[in-house]
């Protein structure tokens, strides 16, 4: 129902207002880009859309505000790292107090004490390690999966995420185990090391577990990067059955998956994990990840943990599990990603779900909206079963034209997909800011 040169125009005249409107950005963009790769400390940040990125200049609760002046709602929240809301005074408040008396001494403290028993109380999982990022948890669970059962490979769903931990980064070509689409320099065939098996297919599963020699499967509950993905009914639980039987150790990552709630789909959905992974939000904007594991997994491992030769294990770093993130996790769980916090942001995903689906219905479009707790997305289609379905959906076109017109107009979306995340710092009018905004620009599209 798109006009290929239609939007082809529109996108043009958008790009030349976007220049017009960020010309202290562009500035920096052109200084950036003679010592920075890319012009960017970091790479996802050439995602955004536009000729250049946006400089930041300041981020508080749901708004950000970059060098120009311009004022956005937030809707990306640092692709979720920021899911409670920029800068919390709490967090700051402690994060200040702890580098005043030390910021890292590789010992633990009254903090880290606090932080597993709050862990513990909110995935139900009774025994924690804490990480510099979610992509380390997950590279030290998949080291424990392997010691545990002396199985080599890991499984993991097709097309899902989870940073940048090496076997990971894996899909299925003609029922193959190839490299996913991007990845850069893997150091080994990753079929040697992953096996890949689609979401939302209890077969597929059971058959390639079945071969005996997968150590783990690391999923997330529902997919999220690749656009949500949610699991069918009985999905999850027949997963659990048929990992057991195989003698398989379920790993859940809930770095994304937190915004279903306070103890994300673990403890919303009464999921049953030998290891969950959280990253990204629990620090409020402060690098830290955990990852707990069951009581018979910690019996497993307490030997090897105590062992003298433990700092070459593979599992840990000096950075990790210092003061000042300790500090910052617990003032973020202690007042931020509760119960209360969660009953404010899910009613505004809803109300972004259904101002979305509006716009689409009046439109006669065959689009869709994907919800999952305080989270939402739409889709130029219907909703996909599994993650290949999700990616060959995509419409680079259609979705960077879309996110460039928003960002024009004061609406920051997730770069990577069209995605809307919300805290209790958001508001209905804020939410109806985004519909007016993709209400205009869906007409602009059709007109």
């Amino acid at each position: 129902m798109i006009d290929r040169q239609h939007l082809a125009r529109l996108r043009s005249t958008e790009e030349q207002l976007f220049i017009d409107l960020h010309p202290r950005s562009a500035e920096l963009a052109a200084q950036a880009r003679g010592s920075l790769l890319a012009g960017v400390p970091m790479p996802w940040m050439t995602r955004w859309p536009g000729g250049f990125p946006v400089f930041c200049a300041s981020a508080s609760g749901a708004r950000l505000v970059d060098v120009d002046g311009i004022e956005y709602v937030d809707l990306c929240l640092g692709d979720t790292g920021a899911m409670t809301g920029h800068a919390l005074p709490q967090v700051a408040d402690a994060v200040a107090r702890q580098a005043a008396t030390g910021i890292t001494t590789m010992l633990p403290g009254a903090d880290a004490v606090w932080v597993g028993e709050e862990l513990a109380r909110r995935f139900g999982l009774p025994t924690w390690q804490l990480a510099m990022s979610a992509t380390d948890a997950n590279r030290f669970v998949l080291r424990f999966a392997r010691h545990l059962t002396g199985r080599p490979r890991i499984a993991v769903m097709d097309w899902c995420y989870h940073g940048t931990v090496d076997e990971t980064l894996a899909v299925l070509e003609d029922g193959r185990v190839v490299p996913r689409p991007g990845a850069l320099g893997p150091q080994v065939d990753v079929a040697q090391t992953t096996a890949v098996v689609p979401f939302n297919d209890l077969d597929a599963l059971d058959r390639r577990l079945a071969e005996g020699d997968v150590a783990c499967l690391l999923m997330e509950p529902a997919l999220t990067n690749i656009g949500i993905v949610l699991p069918e009914d009985g999905y999850l639980a027949g997963v659990r059955e048929v990992t057991r039987r195989h003698g398989v150790l379920l790993v859940i990552d809930e770095t994304h998956t937190l915004c279903a709630g306070p103890g994300g789909c673990t403890r919303a959905w009464d999921l049953e994990p030998d290891f969950v992974v959280a990253g990204k939000p629990i620090g409020g904007g402060v690098p830290s990840a955990a990852y707990g594991m069951s009581a018979e997994v910690a019996d497993r491992l307490s030997g090897p943990m105590l062992g003298h030769e433990i700092d070459v294990a593979g599992v840990g770093g000096t950075l990790t599990a210092n003061a000042l993130a300790l500090a910052a996790i617990r003032a973020t769980l202690s007042t931020c990603l509760r119960d209360e916090d969660f009953a404010v942001a899910v009613p505004l995903a809803e109300r972004f779900t259904d101002g979305v689906t509006e716009v689409i219905a009046r439109h006669d479009l065959p689009w869709h909206v994907q919800r999952l707790g305080c989270r939402a997305e739409y889709w130029f289609g219907p909703p996909p079963r599994d993650g290949a379905a999700a990616a060959a959906a995509a419409d680079e076109e259609l979705e960077g034209f879309l996110h460039l017109w928003s960002l024009n107009r004061g609406v920051l979306l997730t770069p990577f997909h069209n995605m809307a995340l919300f805290s209790p710092h958001h508001t209905e009018s804020d939410v109806d800011r985004h519909t007016q905004v993709f209400g205009e620009a869906v007409a602009a599209l059709l007109r």
